[in-house]
Parts: structure tokens; C-alpha cells; sequence
């Protein structure tokens, strides 16, 4: 039964049968319970005390669509933004301890970006 039908029935003062209510549910519900995903135009918030449970044979990702590429995430309220490039592994260098603090400090920068960290 589509919407126009519905709407028939209320214009001809038709009264809906329980079984009619059924199964304007059961197709309403058949829609949503068809797609492979939830769809939120609105904030999630999740209780105090609960947990996000992910799955411990394959793990869950965030940020996943076409590969990912422009997503943004952000933590502890800081401003989104898309992953960062590589950070090469240190290599060379006059004195071995300054490419590492340069290293560290673009890890550092980075955790920052994203908010896992305070700034």
C-alpha cells in the first residue's frame, strides 16, 4: 500500500483495519531494515556508563568510504580534519637525536590535529 492509497482511505473516511496497520508497518519497516547502513540527520549521544562494543575477528574502521579519502574526524571537541600524510621513518641527519625529535614532534602535531591529545 503506497502513500497515495493511504491518503485515499482517509479521504474516503475508510477506517484502516488493524491488518491494513500491519502491513503499512511491516513495509514502512521492510525500507529501513533493507539498507545496509543507518543514516543520522541529527547528534548521537550515548548515555554515561555505556560502551561501544566492535567486533574482536575483523575490528571495526571509521572513515571508510571511498577509501577515505577527504573524511574528517575529530576528538575532544577540535575541528575535524582529513588524515594527514605519511611520516617517513628517521634517516640520516648530522646528529641522529635531531631527525628524532622531529619525528616525535610531527607525531606530537598530529595526535594534536585530530584531538587525541591536548594541544
Amino acid at each position: 500500500m503506497d502513500k497515495e492509497q493511504i491518503i485515499q482511505l482517509i479521504k474516503n473516511e475508510i477506517s484502516i483495519t488493524e491488518e491494513t496497520t500491519r502491513k503499512i508497518i511491516r513495509e514502512e519497516l521492510s525500507s529501513l531494515i533493507g539498507i545496509d547502513r543507518y543514516l543520522f540527520q541529527k547528534n548521537i549521544q550515548i548515555f554515561d556508563g555505556r560502551n561501544i562494543q566492535t567486533g574482536r575477528t575483523n575490528g571495526t574502521k571509521i572513515g571508510t568510504e571511498g577509501g577515505a579519502t577527504g573524511q574528517k574526524i575529530g576528538f575532544f571537541n577540535k575541528t575535524p580534519v582529513t588524515q594527514g600524510a605519511a611520516i617517513s621513518d628517521p634517516t640520516g641527519g648530522v646528529t641522529a637525536d635531531d631527525v628524532a625529535r622531529d619525528r616525535i614532534t610531527k607525531i606530537l602535531d598530529r595526535l594534536q590535529a585530530i584531538g587525541i591529545i591536548t594541544t
